[in-house]
């Protein structure tokens, strides 16, 4: 009989929360105080839904490409804060919840960072959407690799 707890098991579970999911930890924050939501849709998938339970509450990541566009929805625990980072997206076609992206309502700071928007948040739930071409993104993300 051989053993089912194997590292290579872990592995597969491992990339699908930090690269589909992006959910990571921030090492100047560990614990999970301050979370890096960073997902890199692609590989074939066009949905995603992942969660972990850290000592704050569950945080969770789930993304669907469909008709054109991105549709994330992450929820950061309580007594924590995140970055997530959006591929592929400007920040002037990203919405939050159905209005423009802007700080305000548990979000704390919006940039632009070459191809992605990044946003700091708060604890909360977070709705975000934008128009996303999943071709292009695969070739600069390599989540298939």
């Amino acid at each position: 009989m051989n053993s089912f707890n194997h590292y290579a098991y872990g592995a597969v579970g491992d990339w699908m929360y930090e690269v589909l999911g992006g959910i990571n930890i921030d090492p100047a924050f560990p614990g999970y105080k301050h979370i890096l939501i960073q997902p890199q849709p692609g590989g074939g998938f066009a949905h995603v839904s992942t969660s972990h339970m850290t000592p704050y509450g569950r945080v969770s990541s789930d993304w669907k490409v469909s008709g054109g566009k991105l549709q994330f929805v992450v929820v950061v625990p309580p007594n924590t804060t995140a970055t997530i980072r959006l591929p592929d997206s400007q920040i002037t076609a990203v919405s939050e919840s159905d209005r423009p992206l802007a700080t305000g309502t548990g979000i704390t700071g919006v940039r632009q960072d070459g191809a992605s928007t990044v946003v700091e948040t708060g604890s909360g739930r977070y709705a975000f959407s934008y128009p996303y071409n999943m071709r292009a993104g695969e070739r600069s993300h390599g989540a298939g690799t």
